[in-house]
């Protein structure tokens, strides 16, 4: 009977890390730069095979169902440290330019339409040859193959291709799917400092569950 648990055990375990490995992962929101489409505190699982999952250990991709297209929520690693996750909207792909004129993206020579729960939180607009200008104006680029441009929801408040390039395909998770849960931030929620601090956090979550749940948000598919 030992026998058959602990081989029952190893399966699920195998199973767990294959769908983690090739199908789905599990994703935390740590910064607000997708708001509003997407908030400090949600989880979200993404669509590993759509795009091809990697093999661990190795620099090879499967076969995707489809490329990335602009509109799409990706999750990748930051190009400058690969051990860090970020998660940016495309906006463009290979071959297809890119210009920002007074924070307005033009894709191909054409006005894009901002998603629709994006926004800007600075009126002001940093001119050309101006520190940080890139945010709010970016000359004409032409994405190369492999690659695309990346940008956060929140215009004004992101670390995207505006500041640190064209993402290649090699540094790409999945598709952001669907979020299934979302913890509201709390500044009086203990923190994380070791073993010893983990009852004060399942007892201070657990009371305030009902207040810190997003409910509404829970379920939502990600666009």
């Amino acid at each position: 009977m030992s026998r058959e648990y602990v081989e029952a055990i190893l399966l699920a375990v195998a199973l767990a890390l294959f769908l983690r490995t090739f199908v789905v992962q599990a994703f935390r929101i740590p910064s607000g730069s997708m708001e509003d489409s997407l908030l400090v505190g949600d989880f979200l699982l993404a669509n590993k095979f759509i795009y091809g999952a990697k093999i661990p250990l190795l620099d090879v991709r499967l076969p995707g169902i489809q490329d990335p297209k602009a509109g799409d929520v990706i999750i990748f690693q930051y190009p400058k440290d690969p051990d860090r996750d970020f998660i940016k909207r495309c906006v463009a792909g290979p071959g297809q330019t890119v210009e920002l004129r007074n924070k307005i993206l033009y894709v191909d020579g054409k006005r894009t339409v901002d998603p629709p729960r994006s926004k800007y939180t600075d009126p002001v607009i940093l001119p050309k040859d101006s520190a940080g200008a890139n945010r709010d104006n970016l000359g004409l680029l032409t994405v190369p193959e492999g690659h695309y441009f990346m940008m956060g929801d929140n215009r004004d408040n992101s670390e995207d291709s505006r500041f640190w390039g064209f993402l290649s395909e090699r540094y790409i998770r999945g598709k952001a799917l669907i979020l299934y849960w979302s913890w509201a931030p709390d500044a009086n929620a203990p923190e994380y400092t070791g073993l010893l601090s983990v009852p004060s956090l399942v007892i201070y979550n657990t009371i305030h569950l009902f207040s810190r749940s997003r409910w509404s948000r829970i379920g939502k598919l990600i666009h």
